[in-house]
């Protein structure tokens, strides 16, 4: 008689965090010339039968909106609203779960994971390589595989009145495993993280740096004070330029809510940026 199959994996891509530290949201930061957000699903999608991401009640952003989504529940929950969410909606599957700030992860990472998931354990986690010793060794819970029996005990965990979804796995006797890369589930949280991040990532930025003039309209140019502005910046694309802007000005629009044009030509936000382009954000115009 032939063993049983183990459930299907599915993945789901946690983004409705409130990205507080960051004062931006973290899935719409951009590290490898595209949203953290899509780089993340790019990994999952190849390795899973379905995927997800994880959002807030009413978070419906143009970048989001491009993925099946699954809507929260529960709120005041953090992580596990959206791992319970996801249980919910397919509770015979496997659930690859991965946080959306990983600017390091990898599909070597992810494949390593899979690979070691042993489903008659509650779980399948990384063991964390962590600088803090409170947290070295401890199951990492956004980089995990939890499988359909985990359900019942974080109901239970929830009930308890508990929502670290760390100290669910500490209890739940997960199997864990070394990271390949002690730095793939480095996350980023705050401004000054991802300025060292982006260092980290672009190492050639330091002598890649380009002389560009960006000229603001409407809403932009109330915001930044100025009509227009020079600067000498490492950012690779339009999209990097504008998350460095926001971090001099008090922009209020997200990049989806805007057009660009480079050197008067409506571009993407993702094209190449050269020595001596001029950029312009165009926000929308208000009225028919």
């Amino acid at each position: 008689m032939s063993a049983k199959a183990a459930p299907p994996v599915y993945g789901l891509v946690l983004s409705g965090g409130l990205s507080t530290r960051m004062q931006r949201d973290k899935a719409t930061l951009a590290y490898h010339g595209r949203t953290q957000l899509e780089w993340a699903m790019s990994l999952v999608e190849p390795r899973v039968a379905r995927a997800f991401i994880s959002v807030r009640p009413g978070q419906n952003d143009a970048v989001r909106a491009r993925f099946a989504q699954i809507v929260d529940t529960r709120a005041g929950l953090g992580p596990l609203a959206g791992i319970m969410a996801a249980q919910e909606s397919y509770p015979a599957v496997a659930w690859l779960v991965l946080a959306c700030d990983l600017p390091f992860l990898d599909g070597a990472t992810l494949d390593h994971l899979l690979a070691a998931r042993d489903p008659a354990r509650l779980a399948t986690a990384f063991r964390a390589s962590h600088p803090n010793p409170k947290h070295n060794g401890l199951p990492e819970p956004l980089c995990a595989i939890y499988e359909p029996a985990s359900r019942e005990a974080i109901l239970a965990h929830v009930a308890a009145g508990k929502d670290c979804p760390r100290k669910f796995l500490i209890n739940a006797d997960p199997k864990l495993v070394d990271q390949p890369d002690p730095r793939a589930l480095d996350n980023v949280n705050t401004p000054e993280e991802y300025g060292a991040a982006m260092a980290t990532l672009n190492p050639e930025s330091g002598t890649a740096r380009k002389h560009i003039k960006v000229q603001y309209y409407a809403l932009l140019r109330e915001q930044a004070g100025r009509s227009d502005e020079a600067l000498v910046t490492a950012a690779r694309t339009p999209r990097e330029l504008y998350e460095e802007l926001r971090a001099r000005h008090p922009f209020s629009l997200a990049p989806e809510m805007l057009r660009v044009a480079v050197n008067a030509e409506f571009g993407d936000w993702t094209q190449t940026l050269s020595d001596g382009d001029s950029v312009v954000f165009i926000p929308p115009v208000a009225g028919g």
